[in-house]
């Protein structure tokens, strides 16, 4: 059975062999700003679906893709500005 997983695009940018490994194991969907923006297929699961012959439809599996919600492609640290008074 396929595994679906997620990463944000600066992980893919980072680090495609990961990338790859886990797009073996099912479509990878890739976030861009916390929203799903691209899949990753192996190419097994591409022609099978290219062909409709795939196991589950591509509805089936972004309904099984995980809660991206709280995924964020980065963190902005608190900026801390202090005023000196005029001398």
């Amino acid at each position: 059975m396929n595994v679906a997983h997620t990463i944000t695009s600066r992980e893919f940018g980072h680090n495609a062999s990961n990338a790859k490994h886990l797009a073996r194991r099912g479509p990878l969907f890739i976030t861009d700003r916390g929203n799903p923006a691209f899949v990753l297929l192996n190419i097994a699961d591409y022609q099978a679906l290219a062909q409709g012959k795939q196991e589950m439809s591509l509805l089936e599996l972004l309904d099984g893709m995980p809660d991206t919600s709280a995924v964020e492609d980065f963190e902005i640290a608190p900026l801390s500005i202090e005023l000196r008074p005029e001398q």
